[in-house]
């Protein structure tokens, strides 16, 4: 599985707005996102791009992913975002999101958090990687993102979502 990275800022009137700038300038807009936890699957690998060039799938269809996310309407405040990920040699690892007021700080969380998750399993990867997006809010509303994604998936056509049970 070919993993791909990316991260943009937007702008908009609303923070909303900004986010909805990021993901398009991302290029994982006009899709269903579907957050998955931080696990990266064997045979994986992980490739950084400045934009997902094709987002797999069409409009709607639902694309499963970690994303980190941050945004600001406050004047001269910043938004930073960043995916970090550790890979062993079979390309298994483990990502993690954070968001943060300033890259130095994101930086080391995202570096924590990898060296705690390691820890947790008690194993070490030897691949390492870093990808964050940030910005200055200047009077307009800012989001900066980073987005991994996994894979697309289109609706079944004709097949009705299951009813939830009625109450006793």
């Amino acid at each position: 599985m070919n993993i791909l990275v990316a991260g943009a800022v937007g702008r908009g009137p609303t923070e909303l707005a900004a986010f909805d700038a990021a993901l398009v300038a991302a290029g994982v807009a006009d899709r269903n996102l579907i957050y998955l936890s931080s696990v990266l699957p064997p045979a994986s690998s992980v490739e950084q791009v400045d934009r997902i060039g094709r987002t797999p799938g069409s409009w709607g269809d639902r694309l499963y992913c970690v994303m980190a996310r941050a945004r600001t309407a406050v004047p001269d405040a910043q938004a930073w975002a960043g995916l970090g990920w550790v890979q062993d040699d079979c390309g298994r690892g483990l990502l993690v999101e954070h968001d943060a007021d300033d890259e130095v700080s994101l930086r080391g969380l995202v570096t924590t958090s990898l060296d705690a998750l390691c820890r947790n399993r008690g194993t070490s990867f030897p691949s390492r990687g870093i990808a964050v997006a940030g910005a200055r809010c200047t009077g307009r509303p800012v989001c900066a993102l980073v987005v991994a994604v996994f894979q697309s998936m289109a609706w079944e056509p004709g097949r009705r979502p299951a009813r939830a049970a009625a109450p006793v």
